[in-house]
């Protein structure tokens, strides 16, 4: 059978997603483009070597349009006849990819092949693209009282777990702080490749988002953001408690991984870090949205015949603070195993380059810590999720 492996991972550095974020004067093709070259810069391959690049991306339309897969690949100067593939599974776009190329290069329909993503949430704000799709008849015809926006989900997950306003600013503190360790520590070096910009003298090769001084009690005096007349009418059980602090930044910046069949790997004399083990993808109460990666979990658990035990890193993307909580406490898991180096509260949520941004992450902390297998699950728009298992080399 053949195995699919990752040989290497590239992001850019995190900017805030808004005008005068660090990366908002770079075009989101060239953000993309930036980790297409670094891959073939590191790994020594020709671009004519590369069978697709499968690109994930939420928001298509602007700056963002026009299959900007293709245009990335383009804009880095990969020959004409590399083609490429935009795709939407909302949050998970680029962990979606990263399944396809991974299953095309099992499968036998591609030998190498590039999985990245891409959102400049500065230039193209999220949401720009939805264009009244929820407010469809058969949509308002099933769901009568109408689904919710991620945030009032995050609330409803909140509520639903008991969580406390003390834990959730507890639990995204910690994430900084843990961010900003790994940063000190060097932890990152490896992953993030410098950005240059137009507008600024030096390269961006730190992440903007992240917030060393950060602390629980800084967190405590932030306002809710998610409760209006309307929601709080609707739902009134309900005590709001999600702000800024708790919720994932507004993000620009790109990610990519180059992912071969593990012969062709050794045939190149490229060294295979990691093998990918087991796939899953589900769908999940799109009122509650974000809670998928708890049936996406079982799935893949029961796919891989492992054990929540077995496994030695967990990355549950913290698009809200009670996503990766509520997963933790379903799984009874091991909160050090979570997360260990900060998730997307303190190192931004760029919807469509989070997946292979986690990735890289999950990769590089199974490598310092000589772990084996990792798990990553990601909540999605509409109710999914998708989990990969990882297995270092």
């Amino acid at each position: 059978m053949r195995t699919a492996v990752i040989v290497d991972v590239v992001r850019t550095p995190s900017g805030r997603g808004k005008p005068g974020g660090a990366l908002s004067g770079v075009h989101p093709v060239d953000l993309a483009a930036a980790t297409l070259t670094a891959l073939l810069d590191r790994s020594g391959l020709e671009s004519t070597q590369i069978d697709d690049v499968l690109m994930g991306c939420v928001s298509q339309i602007g700056d963002q349009a026009m299959n900007i897969g293709r245009l990335a690949a383009l804009a880095a100067g990969f020959d004409e006849s590399v083609p490429a593939a935009t795709i939407d599974r909302q949050c998970g776009s680029s962990q979606q990819a990263a399944h396809f190329a991974a299953q095309g290069v099992i499968a036998g329909a591609y030998d190498i092949v590039i999985a990245a993503g891409v959102e400049s949430m500065s230039r193209v704000p999220l949401g720009s693209s939805r264009q009244g799709g929820s407010t469809a008849p058969g949509i308002a015809a099933r769901y009568p009282d109408g689904l919710v926006n991620q945030g009032v989900s995050a609330e409803l997950i909140a509520h639903k777990w008991g969580f406390s306003r003390a834990e959730l600013d507890g639990f995204s503190a910690l994430s900084h702080q843990r961010a900003a360790a790994a940063w000190t520590a060097g932890r990152f070096d490896s992953q993030v490749i410098p950005v240059l910009t137009p507008d600024q003298p030096d390269a961006v090769a730190f992440d903007e988002t992240v917030r060393a001084g950060t602390t629980a009690e800084g967190l405590s005096g932030l306002p809710t953001v998610f409760r209006t007349d309307e929601m709080a009418a609707r739902f009134p059980e309900i005590d709001f408690k999600i702000t800024p602090g708790s919720s994932s930044p507004l993000t620009d910046a790109a990610s990519a991984a180059l992912i071969m069949s593990e012969d062709r790997a050794r045939e190149l004399g490229l060294t295979p870090r990691a093998r990918f083990h087991a796939f899953a993808v589900v769908g999940d109460d799109p009122l509650f949205m974000l809670t998928g990666p708890i049936p996406a979990t079982r799935r893949i658990l029961e796919r891989s015949g492992l054990s929540i035990d077995d496994i030695d890193a967990y990355e549950v993307n913290e698009a809200f603070a009670p996503v990766p909580l509520a997963w933790l406490r379903e799984f009874d898991a091991d909160a050090a195993k979570l997360n260990p180096w900060g998730g997307a509260i303190a190192l931004g949520h760029a919807v469509g380059a989070s997946g292979t941004r986690l990735l890289g992450t999950l990769l590089s902390y199974l490598e310092a810590t000589g772990g084996r297998y990792g798990l990553q699950t990601m909540c999605e728009g509409g109710g999914m999720a998708n989990a990969t298992i990882i297995e270092r080399l």
